[in-house]
């Protein structure tokens, strides 16, 4: 994005928004909708942070949400609220899991309906036990999602109000007092369905399903609450689609956003600031009564001159494909787009993890590293040119687990090409045909696909140790220091809004809502709801737009859980 206007350095602002990421997007433009003066400074040439849209193989024409690609936490009131032109879709399948049982190739398709989820689980495991078990068990799961996530943009309840809430002790206990582990051992007996149900804990956390900090826990929470249903839907245009509507709707209510202006320092006595920024021209200072910063906690340090906190280490790799079309399975029973259409999980055994974690505890790559793959162009062919749409292409998004940052200090691109090879052959030992056959190349005539390590996270995009939540995920209540929307920091005037707040991690808006709000509060501002009554002109265009964050091509369909 190209701003239409830089800073001016004589204005005092009544927020600066550090970083141009969706979170700081979110937040200028509830700002700028209450008719508070809001500029926006991006180090980048464009802003959308990690949700992105790119084109990243030479001479073709398919968008790929490089980064984030799923969305389920983003809540419906910040799309309603901002009147966002976004739309999600729902996947047809939930999931599926390639296995060899006693020499043959079979699986575990999740979704086509209750009948057939339940013949899936059957054909797997030999009974009924493990389906009903599955049913209760994202039961609890549901009725916690509808409980807890509403609260998320509210004042950050005690945890004794969210318990409450909540009003499940049973399902308390499983969520947020004992790991996860101990209730998929209690709830299942099937290693393959143990280890489907224990990857939502494990999604850029590097942790055991035992561990005693319970950070498995947190992030089991967050992958299941998204929207009060657990559901993950495609964003439809890719994820640019939603940072590009936030960026109008922030530009369209009168917030500044200039890209190529990287903040260097941020000055405050508690009620004024002065924010330090560089561009190709040099060096400048504008002045704030707030400032947010829509970075890391290490970066928030870094400009205010405090102590940062303990390092954060992610634990993922990431890869982009395109193919000139699916694989055909080992298991023929399962048609390939109903396969891919989901969440297609390789060596995610309960064991295998367990083992992936070690060896990588240990300091070594796994042997059988874990990972998981989504296809978006199945739910959203127009992130394709009509030319590969015709011909069949189609797009595959890997993520990795159990790969810490630390594995590859000491070659990152060795390490990672040899990572890379690994992951591959093991989906290859569930495929036909070698993947390698389907990629298509790009105009230079190299394969398109690309992978990116933590180590590579941290430079493109300032990610703390590659961390994609920027450090653990947090409890959504309050706890000794998180003030009242989570935003807090030991400035009065300055506001984390970026992933690393409280309730942050993911592509959600929650934090740029709560710092928003955090400072409508503090000067007297009016509630989220009554910010869009500021600008007639606004409200017009989001009346006449509607909000299409629900506008679904079919019925909602869990990524866990099955379809009823």
């Amino acid at each position: 994005m190209t701003a239409p206007e830089g800073p001016r350095a004589s204005r005092t602002y009544d927020a600066v928004i550090v970083g141009g990421g969706h979170n700081g997007l979110v937040a200028a433009a509830y700002l700028a909708r209450a008719g508070r003066s809001v500029l926006v400074l991006e180090r980048l040439d464009h802003t959308g942070g990690a949700a992105v849209s790119t084109r990243p193989f030479a001479g073709v024409d398919a968008r790929l949400s490089r980064y984030s690609y799923l969305v389920s936490l983003l809540p419906k009131k910040i799309v309603r609220d901002l009147g966002l032109d976004f739309r999600v879709r729902t996947r047809t399948v939930s999931s599926y899991t390639p296995v060899e049982r006693d020499g043959r190739a079979t699986g575990l398709l999740v979704g086509g309906g209750e009948r057939r989820t339940r013949e899936a689980f059957a054909r797997l495991t030999g009974s009924d036990r493990a389906y009903r078990s599955w049913q209760e068990f994202y039961g609890r799961t549901g009725r916690a999602a509808e409980r807890i996530f509403p609260t998320l943009t509210e004042p950050l309840p005690a945890r004794e109000e969210l318990r409450r809430r909540l009003d499940d002790e049973e399902t308390w206990r499983m969520l947020f007092e004992e790991p996860i582990g101990a209730a998929v051992e209690e709830y299942f007996e099937d290693d393959l369905v143990r280890g489907v149900v224990l990857t939502d804990a494990l999604i850029g956390t590097f942790a055991d399903a035992h561990d005693p900090s319970l950070k498995q826990n947190r992030c089991f929470l967050y992958h299941v609450i998204g929207g009060g249903t657990g559901d993950w839907d495609v964003p439809v245009g890719g994820m640019g689609a939603l940072t590009d509507a936030l960026a109008d709707a922030a530009r369209a209510a009168g917030a500044v956003l200039a890209t190529g202006h990287e903040a260097t320092r941020v000055a405050t006595d508690g009620r004024t600031a002065e924010v330090t920024y560089r561009t190709a021209d040099g060096e400048a200072t504008v002045a704030a009564r707030h400032v947010l910063v829509n970075a890391s906690p290490q970066a928030l340090a870094d400009l205010t001159g405090d102590r940062p906190p303990a390092p954060a280490e992610g634990a993922q790799l990431k890869v982009n494909m395109l193919l000139e079309r699916l694989p055909r399975l080992r298991d023929s029973a399962v048609d390939p787009r109903e396969a891919f259409a989901g969440t297609f999980h390789i060596a995610e055994g309960y064991e295998q993890l367990a083992h992936a974690h070690a060896q990588a505890a240990a300091g070594h790559l796994p042997t059988a590293p874990p990972s998981e793959i989504y296809c978006h162009s199945l739910t959203d062919p127009t992130i394709l040119g009509p030319g590969l749409a015709e011909r069949g292409y189609q797009t595959l998004t890997l993520f990795g687990l159990h790969t810490p940052a630390r594995l590859f200090e000491r070659d990152n691109d060795a390490v990672r090409e040899e990572l890379l090879k690994s992951t591959l052959a093991q989906l290859d030992a569930h495929l036909a045909e070698p993947l390698a056959d389907c990629l298509a190349t790009d105009a230079d005539g190299r394969p398109c696909i690309e992978a990116r390590t933590p180590l590579d996270l941290e430079r493109d995009l300032g990610l703390p140790g590659g961390n994609i939540f920027h450090r653990e995920l947090s409890w959504p209540h309050a706890q000794e220091g998180t003030g009242r929307w989570g935003v807090e920091t030991g400035h009065g005037n300055v506001l984390l809004c970026g992933a690393g707040a409280v309730r942050g991690g993911g592509v959600s808006g929650v934090p740029g809502h709560n710092a928003a709000m955090a400072v409508l509060e503090n000067t007297g501002g009016v509630s989220g709801q009554s910010a869009s009554r500021v600008h007639p002109a606004a409200r017009r265009r989001a009346a006449s737009d509607g909000c299409r964050s629900s506008n679904r091509t079919s019925p909602p369909l869990s990524t866990r859980r099955p379809s009823t």
